[in-house]
């Protein structure tokens, strides 16, 4: 699809923020969480508000169009671009508020919102909301965004509530200030180390009713998130953080040609840009790279145009199709840059050189949830008509 004027002006602000995000990267590396500076710039940029409702003075972007700003942001830095992606995406989850829940979170335009959903935390009722108690792993941004999310159960006698009608546990998710909870210091990773996706905690916080809501498909939307857009939730994420891997991947490739411009590895005389393996793991790193762009881009361009044309949820057809073309987007990324690597030799494990940050966060990504082997079982499973065994293709 062709780019608009509005994606333009974004990936102009984006290569406005380049030498920020650069000068940056190596503290949010060495300090396992985001700097603020960035973070900020890119609010003030208008990066978070891209997939944002229109409503609310979001921009409430065509997904590929958002997947084209997070691509340039990864090719620069992937900390920020995971910060970017799951703090942006998370916000449009405020499609599931109630209206006055929605009138708090955006009542000054787009917002930040940071989080995972696992474990949930243990929830009591009182009066008005619910007081949560829980710890939450994986909350990517927690440090600068102004909400967090945490799943809760209703407890009863110490134990989960089970809801007659299913005879399982019904979960929700709290929305609350980051202000209000604990950020502690578990964030100690091979990879993707500059995001922040540390643990965050809350005891007996009291939540309104108004900033709870369930976990379920999105069958009645807030007023402001009819359009199609919101209909791909929670998979807007998914792709986003697929997205994430084809910047790394992208960035590689890129460093690696300039590598072997110049360099003539040790003991032989022919130039590596002359070595025909070189060539050939170069080729072959490259046309993983565009085809996880192009699998990524064009599943997600057939998933909005199903919701647009149906004004219903996305088929169990397009999920498969969607889960499939972030596992094998992380998965070829990955490949790619062991390509790179390859003909980088001894230059891809000294840290003055970007390659073996390359390797760890592109595979670091390959572990999580949302694309890990496992994802391609689940989309196996339901080409045979199995009952679905991953939570993000039951909405």
């Amino acid at each position: 699809m062709a780019m608009n004027t509005v994606t333009t002006d974004l990936l102009n602000a984006v290569e406005r923020l380049r030498p920020l995000i650069m000068e940056y990267a190596p503290s949010a590396e060495a300090n396992r969480q985001l700097s603020p500076v960035v973070y900020d710039a890119m609010f003030e940029a208008g990066l978070f508000a891209m997939l944002q409702p229109k409503a609310y003075g979001g921009l409430e972007l065509h997904p590929v169009e958002a997947m084209r700003v997070w691509e340039s942001v990864a090719r620069i830095d992937a900390a920020t671009a995971w910060n970017l992606v799951m703090n942006g995406v998370l916000a449009t989850l405020a499609a599931y508020l109630p209206a006055a829940g929605v009138q708090e979170l955006l009542c000054d335009g787009p917002t930040t919102v940071a989080g995972s959903y696992f474990p949930p935390g243990k929830a009591i009722r009182a009066e008005g909301g619910w007081r949560i108690t829980g710890q939450c792993a994986f909350g990517s941004g927690c440090q600068n965004a102004k909400w967090l999310v945490m799943p809760a159960l209703e407890m009863e006698d110490d134990q989960p509530k089970v809801d007659p009608a299913t005879g399982q546990p019904a979960p929700f998710v709290a929305v609350f200030p980051r202000t209000a909870a604990r950020i502690l210091d578990t964030w100690h990773t091979l990879g993707m180390r500059g995001t922040g996706s540390t643990d965050y905690a809350v005891q007996d916080l009291f939540v309104p009713d108004r900033l709870i809501y369930p976990v379920a498909p999105l069958t009645h939307p807030a007023p402001g998130f009819e359009g199609p857009l919101f209909r791909l939730l929670p998979l807007t994420a998914v792709l986003g953080e697929a997205t994430v891997s084809v910047g790394i991947a992208a960035a590689a490739v890129d460093a690696a040609v300039q590598l072997c411009m110049k360099k003539t590895p040790a003991y032989v005389v022919t130039p590596l840009r002359e070595q025909q393996l070189a060539q050939f793991q170069m080729g072959k790193a490259l046309a993983r790279v565009e085809a996880s762009r192009d699998t990524l881009y064009r599943a997600a361009e057939v998933a909005y145009e199903e919701v647009s044309r149906s004004n219903a949820l996305l088929s169990r057809e397009m999920k498969v199709r969607l889960q499939l073309a972030v596992c094998f987007a992380a998965e070829a990324c990955a490949e790619a840059v062991r390509f790179v690597n390859d003909v980088a030799g001894a230059s891809s494990i000294r840290q003055a050189q970007p390659f073996e940050r390359y390797f760890r966060d592109v595979h670091t990504l390959l572990q999580h949830s949302s694309k890990s082997s496992a994802r391609y079982a689940s989309a196996g499973r339901l080409m045979f008509g199995l009952e679905n065994d991953w939570a993000w293709l039951s909405f």
